[in-house]
C-alpha cells in the first residue's frame, strides 16, 4: 500500500489501492499451502482412525455447544472492533480530521504490524505460563483503557512528547518542535495500538479451539470466529465514523471500544481455560 501510494500519487484512490489487493492473491496461495501442509491434531487423527467424525458438524455444534459459539464471538469483540478502528478507521480520521498524510499513517501502521510480529507469539507464549483466560482478560482490560489513551495521543499529542521534541530540537524553531511532537504522538499512538490487540490475538486460537469437543472443534471455532467478524470487525469503522459524526469527539469511539472490552472480559471469564490440561482425555 505504501509503495503504490508513492507510485500512484494522486491516482491512489482511483486505481493505486487496487493493485496491492490484486497482489494479495499470492498471500492466498501461501496461506493455502500452509494449511494443506499442517498435520491434523492427534485428537482429530484418532477420531478419523476410529471413524467418529460428525457428518453434519455445523448442525451438531449449534445444537450441542451454542453457548461456546456465542461466548467465542463475544470474547473477540475487544480484539476485532478496535483492530479495524486502529488499522482502517484511523486513515479516514487521520487524513480527514487530523490532516495527517496518508503515507505517514501507512508507515505508522506498518511499524505497528512489525511490532505485532513479535508481540503476538510472545502473548501466546505468556498464555502458556499464566493461562489463556488470564492473558485474554488482561488484554481486554488493556484494550478498554488504551482506547482513551490512543485518541488522546492522536488528537493533541502529549506534553511529555512535546517537551521531548522541544528539548531535542532546541536549535529549531519552536513551532517546528511542536509540529514534530504532535506527529510523534500520533505515530506513537498507532505504533502501540496493536499491542493490546496482540495480547488477546496471541492466545485466541488455542483459547477458542479448546472450548469445543474434538469432533466439533473446527466448525465451532469457525462459527464463533466469523460471527465476531459480523458483529464486531465489519461494522466497527462504520460505527466509529457514526459516533464521531454524532458526538464530534473521538472519546465517543473510545467509549465504544470500552464497551467491546467489557463484553469480551465477561465472555472470557465465562469460558473454560484448558491451559496445561489434557484435553485429549476429555474430548476424544
Amino acid at each position: 500500500m505504501l509503495a503504490f501510494s508513492q507510485i500512484a500519487a494522486d491516482q491512489f484512490l482511483s486505481w493505486g489501492w487496487r493493485v496491492p489487493f490484486l497482489l494479495s492473491i499470492i498471500l492466498v496461495g501461501i496461506g493455502l499451502w500452509i494449511r494443506l501442509s499442517i498435520l491434523e491434531t492427534p485428537i482429530f487423527a484418532r477420531l478419523v482412525a476410529e471413524r467418529r467424525i460428525e457428518r453434519t458438524p455445523i448442525v451438531e455444534v449449534i445444537k450441542r455447544q451454542p453457548k461456546e459459539i456465542i461466548l467465542s464471538a463475544l470474547a473477540r469483540m475487544a480484539e476485532q472492533a478496535p483492530f479495524y478502528i486502529f488499522t482502517a478507521f484511523v486513515f479516514a480520521y487521520g487524513v480527514g480530521t487530523l490532516k495527517v498524510s496518508r503515507d505517514f499513517l501507512l508507515v505508522a501502521v506498518l511499524a505497528a504490524s512489525v511490532l505485532s510480529f513479535f508481540t503476538i507469539p510472545l502473548s501466546g507464549h505468556l498464555s502458556d505460563r499464566i493461562g489463556r483466560r488470564n492473558m485474554y482478560m488482561l488484554g481486554a482490560v488493556t484494550t478498554g483503557v488504551f482506547g482513551f489513551i490512543y485518541f488522546a495521543l492522536l488528537d493533541s499529542g502529549s506534553l511529555a512528547l512535546i517537551f521531548l521534541a522541544i528539548f531535542l530540537a532546541i536549535f529549531l524553531a519552536i513551532f517546528l518542535a511542536i509540529f514534530l511532537a504532535i506527529f510523534l504522538a500520533i505515530f506513537l499512538a498507532i505504533f502501540l495500538a496493536l499491542i493490546p490487540h496482540d495480547m488477546m490475538y496471541g492466545p485466541q486460537a488455542a483459547f477458542i479451539a479448546e472450548s469445543f469437543t474434538g469432533r466439533l472443534r473446527y466448525s465451532g471455532a469457525s462459527l464463533g470466529y466469523q460471527f465476531a467478524s459480523v458483529i464486531a470487525g465489519g461494522p466497527a469503522p462504520l460505527i466509529a465514523a457514526w459516533l464521531f459524526a454524532v458526538y464530534h469527539s473521538a472519546y465517543a469511539i473510545a467509549g465504544y471500544i470500552l464497551v467491546c472490552a467489557i463484553l469480551s472480559l465477561v465472555a472470557a471469564a465465562l469460558m473454560k481455560d484448558y491451559t496445561g490440561k489434557d484435553i485429549a482425555a476429555e474430548y476424544a
